[in-house]
C-alpha cells in the first residue's frame, strides 16, 4: 500500500489532520491501536479554544459543534467563598466553547467515513522505519499478518505512550519534565451545571473546578493524593469535599446525583525537542503534555495540527517545503507559552505539601493581584482562549 501521509493515532488530532488534508486532495491512512468504541468511550476535557474552532470549521466538521456546543464568555475564580469574574469577551473580544472531545472525535469519525477516509483498527506491533530518509515506511499487524505502508511523511499523533517519540533517536531528542505531587479525581454527572460559567477553586483544602458538558452533563474535579484509587472515594464523599471547596453559594446550589463515570488523572508537565526528526512529525501528546488546569491539552495538540497541515499544504501545493522545516521551532515556540500558563495556573489554585505559611501567603498574594488588576486579567484572558497561531 501507497499513502502520501501515514498518520498513527486515531484520536481527535490524527482525525483532523486527515480530514484537514483529504479537504485539499492529499492522501493519508490512519492507524489505530484501539476500536472505534474504545476511542469514543475516554472522558476527556471540553474546552476549545477559538484557533480549535475555526479548525473545525476549515475541515467542515463544525456544524454540530455550532449547534449544540456553549459558548463561554469567562470565568469564575474562587478563594474561599471570595470570588470574581475575569471575562474573556471584554479583554480579547473572543470567548471559549465547551463541547466535549468525546463529540469533537464522533463529529470527525464521520466525517472521515462519509469520505471513505481509511483508517486500520486494531493495528499491532507499528514501527516507523527510514524516517530520516526520503522514503520512509510503516510496518505494522492486523489479525496476525504484517502489513506495509509506504509514504512521503509520518504523523505521530499516538500520545505520550506511542512509538512515533520513541522512534527519535535519544541523541537527536531531549526531554523536559516536571511531575506534580497530586492528581484529579473527577467525576461525570447527570446533573446540571453549578453555574453558567466555570469555576476554578482555590481552598485550603485544595483545589476544585466545576465544569460541564451540557445542560444535563456536568464534571466536576476536586486535588487529591496520588495514592488514592477512584474506589477510595463514594459519590456522597465527593460531593461533600467539593462542597467544601467552593463559595458557599455555590454549595447551596449544587445539584448532586450518582456518578456515571470516575477516574483520578496525574499531573505532569513533559515537553520532547524536536518535534521533527526527518520525515517523522510529533503531534499533541507524542510531543508534550499540560496539567489540565489552564485547558490546554487538546488545544496544543491542534495548534500542532495547524502548524504541520499548513506546511504539508505549502510542500504539496507549491514544492516548498519552508513549513515542514520551521514546523517544530513554530510549534514548540507556542507549546512552551501554553506549558507555562499552564503551570502558573497549577501553582496558583493548588496547595503543594511542601507550602510553607509564606507560600500560603504569596499564593493568596497572587490571586489578589489578579482579582484587582486589569492587566493581569487581560493575559489570563488571552492565554485561556488561546495564543495566535
Amino acid at each position: 500500500m501507497r499513502t502520501q501521509v501515514v498518520i498513527i493515532g486515531g484520536g481527535p488530532s490524527g482525525l483532523l489532520l486527515s480530514q484537514l488534508l483529504h479537504k485539499q486532495g492529499i492522501d493519508t491512512v490512519v492507524l489505530e491501536r484501539k476500536t472505534r468504541d474504545y476511542v469514543l468511550g475516554r472522558i476527556r476535557a471540553g474546552i476549545l479554544e477559538v484557533g480549535f474552532v475555526d479548525l473545525m470549521r476549515q475541515a467542515g466538521v463544525s456544524e454540530r459543534m455550532d449547534a449544540e456546543s456553549f459558548v463561554h464568555d469567562g470565568t469564575v475564580i474562587s478563594y474561599g467563598d471570595e470570588q470574581f469574574e475575569i471575562n474573556f469577551k471584554e479583554h480579547t473580544g473572543t470567548s471559549v466553547v465547551v463541547y466535549g472531545q468525546t463529540e469533537v472525535t464522533r463529529d470527525l469519525y464521520d466525517a472521515r467515513e462519509a469520505m471513505d477516509g481509511k483508517i486500520v483498527f486494531n493495528t499491532e506491533n507499528v514501527q516507523i522505519h527510514d524516517a530520516d530518509s526520503d522514503a520512509p515506511y510503516v510496518t505494522y499487524t492486523v489479525d496476525g499478518t504484517e502489513q506495509r505502508i509506504d509514504c512521503d511523511f509520518v504523523a505521530g499523533c499516538d500520545g505520550f505512550h506511542g512509538v512515533s517519540r520513541q522512534t527519535i533517536p535519544l541523541t537527536v531528542r531531549k526531554e523536559y519534565e516536571k511531575l506534580y505531587p497530586f492528581g484529579w479525581l473527577g467525576i461525570l454527572s447527570e446533573t446540571p451545571p453549578v453555574h453558567e460559567e466555570l469555576i476554578y477553586a482555590a481552598s485550603d483544602r485544595g483545589f476544585a473546578l466545576c465544569s460541564m458538558r451540557n445542560d444535563n452533563l456536568s464534571r466536576y474535579y476536586i486535588q487529591c493524593s496520588l495514592s488514592d484509587s477512584p474506589d477510595d472515594w463514594t459519590d456522597e464523599a465527593f460531593w461533600q469535599e467539593l462542597k467544601r471547596r467552593i463559595p458557599a453559594e455555590h454549595a447551596e446550589n449544587l445539584i448532586t446525583g450518582p456518578s456515571i463515570e470516575k477516574s483520578i488523572a496525574p499531573l505532569r508537565s513533559f515537553v520532547t525537542e524536536p518535534m521533527r526528526w526527518g520525515r517523522l512529525f510529533l503531534c499533541g501528546d507524542a510531543a508534550h503534555i499540560v496539567p489540565p488546569t489552564g485547558a490546554k491539552g487538546l488545544n496544543t495538540a491542534a495548534s500542532d495540527i495547524h502548524y504541520l497541515y499548513t506546511g504539508l499544504l505549502q510542500f504539496y501545493q507549491d514544492g516548498d517545503s519552508e513549513g515542514i522545516d520551521s514546523y517544530s521551532e513554530k510549534a514548540l515556540a507556542r507549546i512552551w507559552k501554553a506549558e507555562r500558563f499552564s503551570w502558573w495556573m497549577t501553582n496558583l489554585l493548588h496547595r503543594f505539601p511542601d507550602q510553607s505559611p509564606f507560600d500560603l501567603k504569596m499564593q493568596a498574594a497572587d490571586i489578589a493581584f489578579l482579582r484587582d488588576n486589569h492587566t493581569a486579567q487581560s493575559v489570563l484572558a488571552q492565554n485561556y482562549v488561546g495564543l495566535p497561531y
